[in-house]
């Protein structure tokens, strides 16, 4: 059987010439249906809506958050529901902060915002929140919350650590571990990025409050998210206080600032205990040298995973997923979620106990933390 001949020869060679020139004003390239913006029956589909999560600053706490926002970016399907998920890095400044929100405010496709607010009180960032609601965009908060007494109106829902849970742990930890050493007394400094977040004060309130009175708090001492002033913030506290016992880091990056100063530069490892919040990949090594007490861990991937997953429910006006991960409904608190803690400590020799914590606090040696990175293929947290 023959085939149908399309066209005489002269015929192809024009047609072939016509597609030529269609190719080369295309770009380069022919596009099918489903990559030029139209869906398998014609119809133009319409651009996907993001969900943005907005961090406070750059560290690599936020990249076990960016691994949680794609994983569940991926197993929510939320391509297929029209949204896309990103990740908008703040440059440590809350005129950064403002200035991004202002942006997103601008712009119309635009689903959902979660944001790690640097400083609770802050009005004008509170303000672009509420501008983002009043234009039908979903906003949280994830990590570090605005002050919800006075901004309530800001935000809808708030996924995070509880703070105040997380310091009361690092303190007993600062506690026994200067107990054990027979240091009775003596004074403690905190070091944290913006001494303002809402983060940071209920962790330095809870360490104050769980270390108890025997101990002095010295000082809380910001750098702004400057690695060389947190530096700069722990050679000034040796300098300054010469009954310290204890220096307490409460952001990520505080760990290694500590660790560089006490250890590397001064060798005056053996006067102080130190404590810390969040294992960066860093703060792991040094743990393991012998460099870091105990630890305070954070769950940065599950704030990213449930951010895009409350977001996209939200987008939806799925209330049961909404229910599921806040059953208190309108109760005090029931617009929080709170994210899992982990008390981290040396595989070998150190005095803390799973008894010392609270029982919703997970207790493990180092080895054990990172068999639970190695898990979930992350860095750190």
């Amino acid at each position: 059987m023959r085939t149908r001949q399309v066209g005489s020869g002269m015929g192809v060679a024009v047609a072939a010439g016509l597609f030529a020139i269609a190719t080369v004003l295309s770009g380069g390239c022919v596009k099918s249906g489903a990559d030029n913006g139209r869906t398998a029956d014609g119809a133009r589909s319409a651009p996907a809506r993001r969900i943005i999560l907005l961090t406070n600053g750059n560290s690599p706490f936020w990249d076990a958050a960016r691994q949680g926002l794609n994983e569940a970016a991926a197993q929510f399907r939320i391509a297929e529901a029209g949204l896309s998920a990103v990740m908008e890095v703040n440059d440590g400044t809350p005129d950064g902060q403002i200035g991004k929100l202002r942006q997103f405010v601008s712009q119309d496709d635009i689903a959902g915002v979660a944001v790690s607010a640097l400083d609770a009180d802050n009005a004008a960032v509170a303000e672009q929140l509420m501008a983002l609601r009043s234009k039908g965009v979903h906003v949280i908060t994830v990590d570090a919350d605005v002050n919800p007494e006075k901004f309530a109106k800001a935000r809808e829902h708030y996924v995070g650590t509880d703070n105040l849970a997380g310091g009361r742990a690092l303190g007993v930890a600062g506690r026994e571990l200067l107990k054990a050493r027979n240091t009775t007394q003596g004074d403690y400094v905190q070091f944290v990025g913006r001494t303002g977040s809402d983060n940071a004060r209920k962790r330095m309130d809870g360490f104050k409050e769980a270390v108890g009175a025997d101990y002095r708090e010295a000082d809380r001492m910001g750098d702004d998210l400057d690695r060389s002033k947190a530096r700069e913030n722990v050679r000034n506290a040796i300098a300054n206080h010469p009954d310290l016992v204890a220096l307490v880091g409460i952001w990520s990056y505080n760990a290694p600032a500590i660790v560089d100063v006490v250890v590397d530069e001064k060798k005056v490892r053996d006067k102080y205990v130190l404590v810390t919040f969040d294992a960066e990949p860093l703060a792991i090594a040094q743990m393991s040298a012998g460099s870091i007490d105990a630890m305070v861990v954070q769950d940065p991937f599950q704030m990213g995973f449930l951010a895009v997953r409350l977001l996209k429910a939200l987008s939806e006006g799925d209330q049961a997923t909404v229910d599921e991960l806040f059953p208190g409904g309108d109760k005090p608190g029931g617009d929080v979620h709170n994210t899992s803690l982990k008390v981290v400590v040396p595989d070998t020799g150190s005095p803390l106990k799973k008894e010392m914590f609270d029982s919703n606090t997970e207790f493990m040696t180092l080895s054990t933390f990172q068999e639970w990175l190695k898990k979930y293929n992350l860095q750190g947290s």
